[in-house]
């Protein structure tokens, strides 16, 4: 009897325990509803209690003073004093020395010498400022011509970059989507913003300013543009600022199309590494199963790669004022991560970034961000986006109606599955794998991506908004 009772009371124990799991497992997994969102917070500086928004829309055009360059390059005339790499090593270290000093002579002997030029080029694409919640906001606006508006549907879409990218990345890709020349039925009206605390956008003055605040900031300045209902595209952050966007103000997107589809839930999680075991259970094409295979590899080289997230979330503004005060020091913290984004086959490579990227492309978004001082605004938004406030949101269990389309490029951040994203886009209508690509895909190979991204227009089956 003493043993019954004894077996009893360890069942009861076990019961309960298997039940608390199951408990948490489902309080952990299940969707949580969408959150009430404040759409008009000030940013700007002051307490904004007076605030009168000023909501002209100013042209922009980029004049760097000569005086500005000949200073950048008195700076990058000056002896450099870099230890040498270890023997045998490539960039395994970070950025190597000796590229560096290459990169550096290139930048003041060839680059800068040309500077008309590139400024000329940044000033192709029609450009304008206006003040959202306090912040004066610069963005590219290319609309479609009138002859083309007349053969293809015109939508409007918001273009949305990361960091360390910057509006450079889509020099390539817009002009695919707005001339008439592209081979889809659409023309799009592209709105191309630089971030806040990126570029020649104002950075918030006060902590908080999280990737849902972005989104809300970006959709106001499709509000502004007169644009009730639009396409968002992104990457790296942009693609998690559209996600939130899709998330918060769903009524005004169109669809949400991405080349960074990732998840952090703990359903998605989970599900990643029952993918990694039992790729045939869940994935179709057996050509794509190293995209998610091969699980825990991708998790030691994430943190091998991500010593600088761990820094800028938490002490960006020590890292960004070494790197304001040095050209020299921005330009490898930032050329270091182009390098990597090149992939596996390629980053040891010393040729690797002129071949993927070309050398005037990354030294183009280079000069955006030491021409406004960028790295420590543009690093804050690592901290507010790992701050508890942010993190409490948890919008990757919030699901959205939002059509949503995802390329995944062989060279990019493991990605989420279909069976992933539909836990939060139950409208995935388009996805795909390419085994080419990486990162930086709108600058790395925009044919593609524009491909990817009309497809994916063409499957939503937009009417005229």
């Amino acid at each position: 009897m003493k043993c019954l009772t004894v077996f009893a009371v360890i069942v009861a124990i076990f019961g309960a325990i298997v039940g608390y799991g199951y408990l948490v497992f489902t309080d952990l997994t299940r969707p949580l509803p969408k959150p009430d969102y404040k759409d008009d917070t000030y940013w700007g500086r002051g307490d904004g209690k007076n605030y009168a928004p000023d909501e002209k829309i100013y042209d922009f055009v980029l004049d760097v003073p000569q005086a500005e360059i000949d200073d950048l390059r008195q700076q990058l005339n000056r002896t450099l004093k870099l230890a040498e790499p270890l023997d045998g090593i490539a960039f395994e270290y970070g950025f190597n020395a000796y590229a560096l000093q290459q990169f550096v002579d290139y930048w003041r002997d060839k680059y800068l010498t040309k500077w008309n030029e590139r400024q000329a080029y940044f000033n192709e694409l029609k450009q304008y400022k206006t003040e959202i919640q306090g912040l004066n906001i610069h963005f590219i606006h290319e609309r479609v011509a009138e002859e083309v508006a007349e053969k293809k549907q015109v939508v409007p879409l918001l273009l949305l970059h990361g960091w360390p990218g910057s509006v450079r990345e889509f020099y390539d890709f817009i002009p695919m989507l707005h001339k008439e020349t592209n081979i889809s039925a659409y023309a799009f009206e592209v709105v191309a913003p630089s971030l806040v605390g990126f570029g020649w956008s104002d950075a918030a003055t006060r902590p908080g300013f999280n990737a849902a605040e972005m989104a809300t900031v970006m959709r106001n300045l499709m509000l502004r543009l007169g644009h009730k209902k639009f396409l968002v595209q992104g990457g790296d952050w942009g693609s998690i600022i559209g996600s939130n966007l899709a998330t918060l103000y769903p009524d005004n997107v169109l669809g949400y199309h991405s080349n960074m589809c990732i998840l952090s839930t703990p359903l998605s999680i989970l599900k990643s590494i029952y993918i990694n075991y039992y790729p045939e259970k869940v994935l179709i094409n057996r050509m794509f199963y190293d995209h998610h295979v091969g699980i825990w590899d991708k998790y030691k080289q994430l943190i091998e790669e991500s010593g600088y997230y761990h820094i800028q979330a938490t002490k960006p503004d020590t890292i960004g004022a070494a790197l304001d005060s040095s050209p020299v020091a921005l330009a490898g913290y930032i050329l270091e991560k182009f390098q990597t984004c090149t992939g596996p086959a390629l980053n040891q490579d010393f040729g690797a970034m002129v071949t993927v990227y070309g050398l005037e492309a990354v030294l183009d978004n280079l000069m955006v961000y030491y021409l406004n001082s960028a790295a420590t605004t543009a690093g804050r938004f690592y901290a507010e986006n790992s701050a508890k406030a942010y993190r409490d949101l948890q919008l990757d269990r919030v699901q959205t109606p939002v059509p949503m389309g995802c390329a995944r490029f062989r060279n990019d951040l493991p990605p989420a599955s279909d069976w992933q994203l539909r836990d939060k886009f139950p409208n995935l209508k388009h996805s795909m794998y390419f085994q080419h690509g990486g990162h930086f895909a709108a600058m790395e190979m925009p044919s593609m991506l524009y491909n990817d991204f009309t497809t994916f227009v063409q499957k939503i089956g937009l009417n005229d908004e």
